[in-house]
């Protein structure tokens, strides 16, 4: 193998799940090629993709943390800095106090409570489909659904949400085109954090029953949550809170698609639904990697040892597919028990958000493979286009005849 991968090669395949099994058995622990100068490192196989989300005082999401750190960029605009505040990139006390104001937002008793609007939501944009004959599951249900739904739980009006989907639209792609591309990037996310901007103080004049108000009261009452941060989980909530069910659900779909057995087991037995969830989470991992992890004191890892300041990056994808904790884990298996994937990443920073995903994802599936038992592709699978983006893997459009 060559002595570096470099993920954002546009040479690279689309399915990158060979290239995983590759890394896995011939090196997993392997180095990546970065600009940054700091060796820094795939992690590919189960264990040890686990050990490094469990374990913030050797890997912390918080590169402050790391002794001798130094901010490589002065010149770092406001939203740049305003984004480093988000919990994703916290540890310890701090990621515990942004995760206890926004996780009531998620509690199960709040997200069992939307299942009706779930429901009404993915009828009527398949409703909309079926008049047509076909569709772009993408633009039709996979990107409006969870849009609908989080911004339903922000408080972000109606007549708003078309703004955000223009602006949100490929932002997650720029992590793959370096700089040039975040500069490219650089309107639509001023826009963005305008448009924030503006919903928070409206919501500081006309409080609502939402996350966002909530938020506003928290911050009010001396809760310790700054402008800054307020605006950054605004931010991370939009973004993020979509994103993984966008991908869910268009990567879903196409893997069903690709196991017509699994795919008719499903739609003969509707019960076998949560564990359909669970299985189309592990095998298509919606999100590659999370935020990568900085090295707070040597360790051994993948059999290497790994000094302070180094960086990790933790495969999830990869683990998830590992023979070692999943049988054939190459093998779609709607029924899979048990199935202790990292889809939604591990401990303190598991996804808030994940039973609210999981919700949306039982309903769409169901929806479409009961009520279009004839559903299929409208082009060739290999021409399906896939989004370059590091962090989570989508597709551009995903037209289907129904």
């Amino acid at each position: 193998m060559a002595r570096f991968v470099d993920l954002s090669d546009p040479t690279l395949p689309p399915d990158p799940f060979p290239l995983y099994a590759r890394l896995r058995a011939e090196a997993p622990l392997f180095q990546v090629k970065q600009r940054a100068g700091r060796p820094t490192y795939l992690v590919t196989r189960y264990d040890d993709v686990l050990r490094v989300l469990k374990d913030p005082l050797a890997f912390t999401s918080d590169k402050t943390r790391v002794p001798g750190h130094r901010e490589r960029f002065g010149w770092m605009p406001t939203f740049m800095r305003t984004l480093q505040d988000s919990m994703v990139l916290k540890d310890g006390v701090d990621h515990r106090r942004l995760r206890t104001l926004v996780h009531k937002a998620f509690t199960p008793t709040r997200v069992d409570a939307l299942g009706a609007r779930i429901e009404s939501t993915v009828e009527r944009m398949l409703s909309t489909a079926a008049e047509q004959g076909r569709a772009d599951l993408m633009s039709g249900l996979a990107l409006p659904l969870p849009l609908t739904i989080i911004s339903d739980l922000l408080g972000v009006p109606e007549s708003a949400q078309k703004g955000f989907r223009r602006y949100m639209a490929g932002l997650l792609d720029v992590d793959s085109g370096g700089v040039a591309k975040l500069f490219t990037a650089l309107p639509r996310i001023l826009m963005l954090m305008r448009l924030f901007r503006e919903l928070i103080e409206d919501r500081r004049k006309h409080r609502g029953e939402d996350l966002i108000s909530d938020l506003i009261s928290a911050e009010e009452s001396g809760d310790a949550l700054g402008e800054r941060e307020l605006l950054s989980m605004v931010f991370l909530l939009l973004l993020a809170g979509h994103e993984t069910t966008v991908n869910l659900i268009g990567n879903g779909v196409v893997a069903l698609l690709d196991h017509p057995e699994q795919l008719e087991r499903l739609r003969a037995n509707p019960e076998l639904i949560d564990s359909a969830v669970e299985e189309l989470l592990r095998y298509v991992s919606p999100v590659q990697l999370p935020a990568p992890r900085h090295v707070l004191t040597e360790v051994e890892l993948g059999g290497e040892k790994l000094q302070v300041g180094g960086v990790v990056i933790p495969l999830i994808a990869s683990a998830n597919r590992d023979d070692r904790m999943f049988p054939e884990g190459h093998r779609l298996d709607l029924g899979r028990t048990p199935n202790k994937h990292l889809a939604f990443g591990f401990a303190a920073h598991y996804c808030v958000g994940a039973p609210l995903a999981r919700l949306e994802a039982k309903h769409a599936f169901l929806c479409l493979v009961q009520r279009f038992p004839k559903l299929r592709l409208a082009q060739k699978r290999e021409s399906l286009r896939w989004r370059r983006s590091l962090a989570l893997r989508g597709l551009r459009q995903l037209p289907v005849l129904l």
